[in-house]
């Protein structure tokens, strides 16, 4: 006889409950028998390995936990202005990466239409170099000491710390699992732990884009300049390196359809094409085509987060945080992505030493709350202190897109050129920004 709706209720609610109380026994259990570690890292790119060296800077140790098996070196070059140098001065790796890359001195813009072709150049007012990005993640990863950075983890979930800690444990694609005390997000653009935060997916812009490297073992003749080319549907950036390196970016109007877009010897060639339909210069032609294949890097759209998610995102979870593109990914239109990845980095680690040394003060003894309710307090005050500066950022990128990629009415435009106009956008105001000593 089938059972009464009261009693089918009653045995349904028991199963969930019964359930329930099974996936936090594991936890619980999993807690208990989890590695712990003070402070861990997701993420081992720009931002991971530039927290965890300014934490060792600071003496305070890490755990960076990367997906990959190896130190991830994709996506060629990578600009860095005058702020984010200020940032690898305090991490003590500027010097060597100067040695890498020249000083680019020249914006060099130029807008052929047919057969008119428009040029400008602007000088650069600050420090502007255009690093390769193995460079730049080989000189933040080598003074991490050994160990600090374990390969092939990857992060399915992140729960709470059954045990009421303010950390919170981490299970891995293998089922292990790690304890953190302090966890911070920086595994960029699909962050498993900005995910934890209550924070909404990246949104996307459809856009791809090649990018690579040209070596000319004789040397090239172009200027230390970063050229910006708009031919057709096409945006083009060519900057040089050092004087046998050049890098290149190609943003096309809309992804290859009759090739594979892994094949990225197929991709250069469909998008040389393309380009010699437009009349693309022939030194752009001759520079895409000689380049390493080695080096190409594809992508079909860029990732961003609304400026307005970042002014009102939840950035914290008892000392749960994140960092870099975890925190506020925006697309490449300033060039700012990366070093502000760096300033996090900086800033956090500052705060997370002042919360460390006032818990030292207190004495050995002190409860252990209240030392975790120091180190929340001090990922408070990073947040507070970074949200300001990566929301005008955002608000910078996002419209500096808006008018290159979503042809905007001309309404639309002209108050998004009032308000780049206001942000000092054409001044580079967002470089002359300084985060401060570690």
């Amino acid at each position: 006889m089938p059972a009464c709706p009261r009693k089918r209720r009653k045995q349904i609610i028991h199963r969930r409950t019964r359930t329930t109380d099974h996936k936090v026994g594991n936890i619980i259990g999993m807690a208990e028998a989890a590695e712990a570690h003070s402070i861990v890292i997701a993420g081992g790119g720009i931002c991971g390995l530039a927290t965890a060296l300014a934490l060792h800077r600071k003496g305070i140790a890490s755990l960076v936990l990367e997906k990959s098996r190896s130190l991830r070196a994709d996506g060629a070059g990578i600009g860095v202005h005058a702020n984010g140098w200020r940032v690898l001065e305090q991490l003590g790796v500027a010097a060597d990466l100067r040695d890498t890359a020249h000083l680019i001195t020249v914006y060099h813009d130029v807008w052929k239409q047919g057969d008119k072709i428009s040029r400008e150049k602007v000088p650069v007012r600050t420090e502007l170099r255009c690093l390769n990005r193995k460079d730049l993640i080989e000189a933040l990863a080598k003074d991490i000491p050994a160990g600090t950075i374990r390969f092939g983890c990857r992060i399915a979930a992140v729960d709470a710390d059954p045990a009421g800690g303010h950390g919170a444990v981490l299970t891995m694609a293998d089922g292990t699992t790690i304890k953190a005390k302090v966890l911070i997000g920086c595994e960029g653009t699909y962050s498993v732990v900005a995910k934890y935060l209550g924070l909404s997916p990246v949104r996307t812009i459809p856009r791809p884009v090649l990018r690579g490297f040209t070596w000319y073992p004789h040397g090239h003749s172009f200027d230390n300049e970063f050229l910006r080319l708009r031919v057709g549907d096409f945006f083009i950036g060519r900057l040089t390196i050092t004087d046998n390196l050049v890098h290149f970016f190609i943003t096309m109007p809309k992804p290859p359809t009759d090739v594979s877009t892994k094949d990225l010897k197929q991709v250069r060639d469909h998008a040389l094409k393309e380009m010699r339909d437009v009349q693309c210069p022939a030194e752009i032609i001759d520079i895409v085509r000689d380049s390493d294949p080695e080096s190409l890097n594809f992508v079909t759209e860029f990732w961003y987060r609304p400026p307005w998610e970042v002014v009102l995102g939840s950035f914290q979870k008892g000392t749960v945080t994140v960092a870099g593109d975890a925190m506020h990914a925006m697309g490449p239109f300033i060039g700012q992505g990366g070093s502000a990845g760096l300033e996090d980095a900086v800033v956090l680690a500052r705060s997370l030493a002042r919360a460390v040394g006032d818990a030292d003060g207190v004495g050995k003894g002190a409860a252990p709350a209240r030392r975790e309710k120091m180190v929340g307090e001090a990922i408070g005050e990073y947040i507070r202190e970074r949200r300001p500066r990566v929301a005008l950022l955002s608000l910078e990128s996002f419209i500096m897109g808006t008018l290159l990629v979503r042809s905007p009415s001309p309404v639309t435009k002209l108050a998004c050129v009032a308000v780049l106009v206001l942000l000092g956008s054409k001044s580079l105001r967002h470089a002359y920004y300084d985060c401060g000593r570690l």
